[in-house]
């Protein structure tokens, strides 16, 4: 399967310790040893993406520091092109603390560092190399709200099949959702979109799906963890895929990033809406089996094999 994905979004450094527990208000607890990997929501999917099969791009910032040049090479080490990651001199590269208990269940703090340097004219300098060349784009929204809404409206306007993973759904994207880019929010995402565009209180996640993609006209495809995805085209018709089970949950970080890279690189590679959603379901599950957002993200093979007949439309 092969397809053009050029990803806009965060590319950060996890430092990961794993502990019996996560910590609760002014607790510590103490784990064996302190992992580092690669991480950022945009730099994951891109990651799950080119090892899905895409062709992969990717539009960030990193600081000019050794974690930066860490950052990048992990990045190229998964063939992605990295020529349109801006170098921030006056920023750290970003970073992620992270806890994981022994349920694979997870805690993070993000310092944003140079991912909150990203401008419009950062979005502007890549999409114009990009000219012609992408089959999708899928934005991410741990960079600034400016370079958010111009990546989203730049793609509408060349034409260009756009995934907006609101994670978070901060106010300042609002503008970004008139542009009518498929989204790919968590419940609780989704409840926050629900709020910026005018709703109230707190339906089910099937009404507040419809109303989302009434108000936007574009699908809406939530995660949903362990009970799956829930996918609402944009006429407000909903369809339930439920979640792989995993062999062994070592660690959940990251499993969304992957179902996002998964779910872009097959919507660029041609597939429809539904048949995307089942790829990234599959990569999903098998995302969990290994500690790190990144280490256990499956290649194709995997992918593909993990398909049932039913999620390849086979009786």
């Amino acid at each position: 399967m092969t397809g053009r994905l050029l990803v806009v979004g965060a590319v950060n450094v996890d430092m990961v310790v794993a502990a019996p527990t996560l910590p609760g208000p002014g607790e510590t607890v103490v784990g064996e040893d302190l992992q580092r990997h690669g991480g950022g929501k945009g730099g994951n999917a891109a990651v799950a993406a080119a090892r899905s099969g895409a062709e992969v791009r990717f539009v960030g910032a990193v600081g000019n520091d050794a974690l930066g040049t860490g950052a990048l090479a992990d990045l190229r080490d998964d063939a992605i092109d990295v020529t349109d990651v801006a170098i921030k001199a006056e920023a750290a590269t970003g970073a992620a603390l992270i806890v994981v208990d022994a349920d694979g269940e997870n805690q993070i703090a993000v310092a944003a560092g140079a991912n909150a340097a990203i401008t419009p004219g950062d979005v502007d300098a890549a999409f114009a190399r990009a000219e012609g060349w992408p089959d999708c784009v899928l934005i991410s929204t741990e960079i600034t709200a400016a370079a958010v809404v111009h990546a989203v409206a730049a793609a509408t306007a060349n034409g260009w099949l756009c995934v907006l993973n609101p994670a978070p759904a901060a106010p300042g994207i609002r503008e970004a959702l008139g542009q009518a880019p498929i989204l790919t929010p968590n419940r609780g995402e989704l409840l926050d979109v629900y709020r910026l565009l005018g709703g109230t209180g707190a339906p089910p996640v099937d009404t507040a799906a419809r109303a989302v993609a009434a108000r936007t006209g574009a699908p809406v495809v939530v995660t949903l963890g362990a009970e799956g995805i829930l996918v609402c085209d944009a006429f407000g018709v909903t369809t339930r895929i439920p979640a792989q089970t995993a062999r062994a949950v070592v660690d959940t970080t990251g499993a969304g990033d992957t179902f996002n890279g998964v779910f872009a690189a097959s919507l660029a590679a041609g597939q429809d809406l539904l048949s995307a959603a089942r790829r990234g379901v599959a990569a999903a599950a098998l995302s969990v089996e290994a500690a790190g957002a990144r280490t256990s993200m499956p290649h194709a093979p995997a992918i593909d094999t993990a398909l049932t007949p039913a999620d390849r439309g086979q009786p």
